[in-house]
């Protein structure tokens, strides 16, 4: 059977089809709409769906699902096994939801961290015990960049280019650039030591648009053996919950 997982984020609509827990397909889509869903529901046949939005305007593509599949709209009450104490539930990210679900199925037998860096970044703990109290959001790399250029009168504006390693500052632009990639590095490694201190089998779970970038410069810290990378993890926790 096949099941669809849409994940409808500030910049970008990511999709995946699985087959039970296999993920088949993956797309990314900058203007996603009716059209392309109707084609990846009748090109897979789809029989379970499910979304998870920050945009409250999807009605048509639920009415769609709705009709032509077995339809489910993501929220924080679906909590899949985890004993959610967070004390505002109604405002917790559904990404961060779906990311920790995803931890729990995945690692279930591990204390998660679950670090996803997008345009912020947020730091979710799951307990052994699969309690979860809640986390920490700070500032994204380019939110980062774009803060200094707004807030001074001569900073320039910087974007992340994530081929490169974080350079020596020895001008303007590489002092900005060290300073933003070099504080969020240490920003990681200080709450993976925090989290380290509450457990002694933690895992480190990198998720979101710089993952890559920062998976790779933390190859050289003590914390490495415990880090893993996965893209799809909002995608994979939100197929859990219709699974």
């Amino acid at each position: 059977m096949h099941k669809l997982s849409i994940d409808v984020g500030n910049t970008a609509t990511k999709i995946a089809i699985f087959v039970n827990r296999e993920m088949i397909n993956y797309q990314r889509f900058s203007n996603f709409n009716i059209t392309d869903l109707t084609e990846i529901v009748k090109k897979f046949n789809v029989k379970k769906s499910i979304i998870s939005s920050v945009d409250e305007d999807i009605t048509n593509l639920e009415i769609f699902l709705k009709l032509n599949t077995d339809y489910t709209r993501f929220t924080t009450l679906l909590c899949h096994g985890i004993h959610n104490k967070y004390k505002t539930p109604q405002t917790l990210g559904l990404d961060r939801w779906a990311a920790v679900i995803a931890a729990k199925s995945i690692y279930k037998d591990s204390a998660n961290l679950v670090i996803d860096a997008g345009s912020c970044i947020s730091y979710d703990y799951l307990n052994t015990a699969h309690e979860y109290f809640g986390g920490s959001i700070s500032p994204g790399i380019n939110m980062r960049f774009k803060a200094m250029n707004d807030y001074t009168g001569r900073l320039p504006l910087l974007v992340l280019n994530d081929k490169l390693p974080i350079p020596e500052g020895v001008d303007t632009e590489t002092a900005m650039q060290n300073g933003v990639l070099q504080g969020v590095i240490n920003e990681i490694e200080g709450y993976i030591g925090l989290n380290n201190k509450k457990t002694s089998a933690l895992n480190v779970i990198l998720t979101g648009g710089d993952a890559t970038f920062l998976y790779k410069q933390l190859q050289n810290s003590i914390f490495a053996p415990q880090i893993v990378i996965d893209p799809y993890l909002v995608l994979k926790g939100l197929n859990e919950v219709i699974a």
